[in-house]
């Protein structure tokens, strides 16, 4: 049986979940204003090394 997480667990974990959120918004914003092709891949790389369970055309159309 699992134990009961404490507070200072979960706020740990929340600060991370917020942080990779704005690097994901960050790394959008930059692929968006990426001028060529490599460039773009680079930052589909680190995308998928943050988040490698994302769904890149669903995520790249919001």
């Amino acid at each position: 049986m699992m134990s009961k997480k404490t507070p200072k667990r979960r706020s740990f974990e929340i600060r991370k979940k917020q942080k990779r959120r704005k690097k994901l918004k960050k790394l959008k914003e930059k692929y968006f204003s990426a001028k060529t092709k490599e460039e773009r891949q680079k930052i589909i790389e680190k995308i998928l090394k943050i988040a490698p369970t994302i769904n890149l055309e669903e995520w790249l159309k919001e």
